[in-house]
């Protein structure tokens, strides 16, 4: 791998907070985006108290060239694990909790059903605790999309991941135009939509500006940009390393273009800062940890 700009140096993964919440996810058997997609800012976050929780197990039916997830045959959905993780995060105290999952190809219905049921036992046990939905395509079923809508949470995201050009180089099964139309449905439906992308696979500064466009031409409303990084030899290596004032500028396009929120930079991921994309009548914490 290449050496990595000082820009992008990360938290080192220790510290009381980042034991008790590595203890709690592995006390109750809960999955995290943090470790299955080797997140670089898990050190951060952890101390911090905040993890995102990923549900319907830990592989995936794709193989994108840029996911740390494992690919395989996944196990049935556990129907114990609405319930598990809505006890979770009430003992953690949070305020807001983003919750996203592998994509499941192999269940008639994508998942969506353990997605409802996952936002409803969230609702129920931990009320005042706002939710953030990061969704896959769902094949572009509408029918399982609004079962994930109907459920209540209050921001959905789904990624675009990458630009148009790069999209099949890069992931698996996704659609550039799907993808968008699963945003467009989002914010159609009402629910505050979200998306992101990654940066240094080889798009153009102008790709990136099409790609913001047209997530904002579907109803877009938060925007997160950041840098990818290779998880491991056997995934796809950077084409570059994004300079911060290049982020900078993103984050100015964005946000002339309309964009509620805007997260630009080299360690960015989707749920960075994610408790500050909430709708302001729903956002009864300011903070993710009490």
């Amino acid at each position: 791998m290449r050496r990595l700009p000082d820009w992008l140096r990360m938290q080192r993964p220790d510290g009381e907070n980042y034991i008790r919440v590595k203890r709690l996810v592995e006390d109750n058997r809960l999955n995290t985006i943090c470790t299955s997609g080797n997140c670089p800012n898990i050190g951060e976050c952890w101390n911090a108290g905040t993890a995102t929780f990923m549900i319907l197990g830990n592989i995936c039916t794709r193989s994108c060239k840029f996911c740390a997830t494992l690919t395989g045959k996944p196990m049935p959905p556990d129907p114990e694990e609405p319930l598990r993780l809505a006890r979770s995060i009430s003992k953690l105290k949070l305020g807001h909790c983003v919750i996203t999952s592998v994509d499941r190809d192999d269940l008639d219905d994508g998942g969506s059903s353990q997605w409802a049921d996952t936002i409803r036992a969230i609702k129920d046990l931990c009320p005042g605790v706002t939710i953030e939905a990061l969704i896959p395509d769902f094949g572009g079923d509408r029918e399982s999309l609004m079962k994930v809508l109907d459920a209540g949470a209050d921001v959905v995201a789904h990624n675009l991941e990458t630009v148009r050009r790069l999209t099949p180089l890069i992931r698996s099964r996704a659609e550039y135009d799907l993808s968008l139309s699963v945003v467009e449905i989002i914010s159609l439906s009402g629910v505050r939509s979200k998306s992101g992308i990654m940066t240094g696979l080889g798009e153009t500064d102008s790709e990136v500006f099409e790609t913001m466009a047209d997530l904002r031409n579907a109803g877009c409303e938060i925007i997160t940009i950041g840098q990818y990084l290779q998880p491991s030899f056997d995934h796809i290596e950077p084409a570059g390393y994004t300079a911060p004032e290049k982020f900078a500028g993103y984050r100015d396009a964005a946000t002339e273009l309309g964009f509620a929120h805007v997260e630009s930079g080299p360690l960015v991921r989707s749920s960075y800062h994610a408790e500050r994309h909430v709708p302001k009548s729903s956002n009864k914490n300011e903070i993710l940890l009490k």
